[in-house]
Parts: C-alpha cells; structure tokens; sequence
C-alpha cells in the first residue's frame, strides 16, 4: 500500500489542475406554465449575468452530495427530484480555470416551493420559451436536459414531480404543452389520458376558477410503464 501512495504522489504532481464543479437546472411548474429558474451571477468572470444554480466540488464530497448542498445553499430548496444529466468538460468552457462540471436536473411544483427560495441572488423564474442570454455553455446544458425530461417522461412518472398531489385536468395538460413544446385538442387530451389509466379523478374539486369547479386528479401509482400511455396522447 504504500508503495502505491508513493508512486501516486511521484505522477500525480505532472497531471494539469482541474477544478469540479456542479450546475443544478431547477425546472418549475406554476400551474400554468413549465419555467426554469436563473440567478444573476455573484463573481466574475460574467458577474451580474443570467446563469444556472452552481458551485464547486468540495474534496470530501461526492457528486450527488455537492450538488444537494449547492440546491439548498442557492435556494433553500431540500427533498426534491433531482437527476444527474451530463458532464461538461470542454477546455475553454471557463476563461479562468479548467473547470468540468456535472450538470443535474431537478423538478419542483412552484407553488409548493415558492416560500423557500432565497432571494440572496435574485433568483427569477423565466418561461421556457423567454429565456435569457445566459454564461458559459448553459443554454447547451438546459438544451440537453429538456431532451432528456421529454424522454424519461415518455417511460416514467417524472411530469408529477412538477404537479401537486392533486391537480386539475387543465393544469396537466399545460405541463404536456409546456414540456413538449406542442398543444394538445382539450377534448382528446382529456379523453386520451383518462382512457391510458394513468390517472385517476378523486371526489375532490378545486373550486377558485368557477362556482361548478373542476375536478382534481391524482397518478394512478400502479401505472409502471408509461410509453404506451405516451404514445396514446400523442397521437
């Protein structure tokens, strides 16, 4: 053992520096529309500008770990969804220093996580479709992450990690719409998805946009396999 600790401080000193940091894209839902959530930069290089929650790697942390501290420390967020996407390593990707970042995704239901979050960075929520000039290659990161949300949602509940418990018909059909970036007919939405399985009506209604009200549903849990459910709402 020791002759491995001495032949790896001999190399190791010749290997270039290479810092490790993470980025956490924060996708909400509103009840209304799909929006991910920025911070103004709080260092140079590109103090000031719309950038992705991020930080470095501390070197007793591990990936996942990081990432969570980050999340809370940003935003006081704690518990959510939260998925490793890629890593990001291009050599001039930061001016400053070689820096490799592992880049996660995590899903929250705004209303649910409004009181949280801090405002210590002005952090914003921007719908998907108003996202501003943002540093570094992060629109590439939020580019990647919404293709893979759009997959996994193909197979996997993770759309409901956007929803309360209990949700209206209309509120998830904004969530389809804003995610895939397309409409939906009202009726055959309706119709598709109540037929799939996929969720079910409780007695409950939500009574703040009308008198009559509409009635809340909730994820059908059983439901293991979601792409044939996919598909029939699509089509």
């Amino acid at each position: 053992m020791q002759n491995i600790i001495t032949n790896a401080m001999t190399v190791y000193p010749q290997v270039a520096r290479v810092v490790v940091a993470v980025d956490c894209i924060i996708f909400g839902f509103d009840g209304r529309q799909v929006k991910l959530l920025l911070i103004h930069r709080g260092f140079e290089p590109e103090k000031g500008r719309w950038s992705l929650m991020g930080g470095f790697v501390r070197g007793e942390e591990g990936l996942d770990i990081a990432a969570a501290r980050v999340l809370k420390e940003l935003t006081g967020l704690e518990g959510v969804y939260m998925k490793q996407l890629s890593t990001f390593g291009e050599p001039r990707r930061d001016p400053v220093e070689r820096t490799v970042s592992v880049v996660y995704f995590a899903l929250i239901d705004i209303n649910q996580y409004a009181a949280p979050l801090s405002d210590r960075f002005r952090a914003e929520w921007f719908t998907l479709k108003k996202i501003p000039p943002l540093i570094f290659d992060h629109r590439e990161m939020v580019t990647q992450a919404l293709v893979r949300l759009r997959q996994d949602a193909e197979t996997q509940p993770v759309l409901f990690e956007l929803l309360p418990a209990k949700f209206t018909m209309p509120q998830l059909q904004s969530l389809y719409e804003g995610v895939f970036s397309r409409k939906f007919d009202k009726r055959n939405f309706s119709r598709k998805v109540l037929a799939s399985g996929l969720i079910v009506r409780t007695k409950a209604k939500e009574k703040s946009g009308s008198r009559k009200g509409a009635f809340l549903f909730r994820l059908n849990k059983s439901r293991r396999t979601l792409r044939p459910v996919f598909e029939h709402i699509a089509n």
